[in-house]
């Protein structure tokens, strides 16, 4: 992938978190007590950005070096969190950004 294509990408995860709300809607309307969320997390510091900047790795570890980015075990405590709420809780979205990203 190339940097040209991160459109596509910001694209596809809009298009998740939007089918979400809608399933979350007609879950609503359908009196079924079955919650959907989604989790929308910024800059992880996963192998993604190394993947994502395959042609210049050196500006993927710069990336990772120029803020304090979220770590795998922030997202699962996000999940744990919606997971673990009471059933008369909806958390319809949960977006989770590291402090000094823009």
């Amino acid at each position: 992938m190339h940097v040209a294509d991160i459109h596509f990408y910001m694209a596809t995860k809009y298009a998740v978190t939007a089918l979400t709300e809608g399933l979350r809607q007609e879950l609503r309307e359908g009196k079924s007590h079955i919650r959907a969320t989604s989790i929308s997390p910024g800059i992880v510091e996963t192998e993604f950005t190394y993947w994502f900047l395959s042609h210049n790795p050196g500006k993927a570890a710069a990336a990772y070096k120029s803020l304090k980015c979220l770590e795998a075990d922030d997202i699962a405590s996000a999940v744990m969190y919606v997971l673990s709420a009471p059933p008369h809780v909806q958390i319809g979205g949960l977006q989770i950004l590291p402090v000094e990203q823009m």
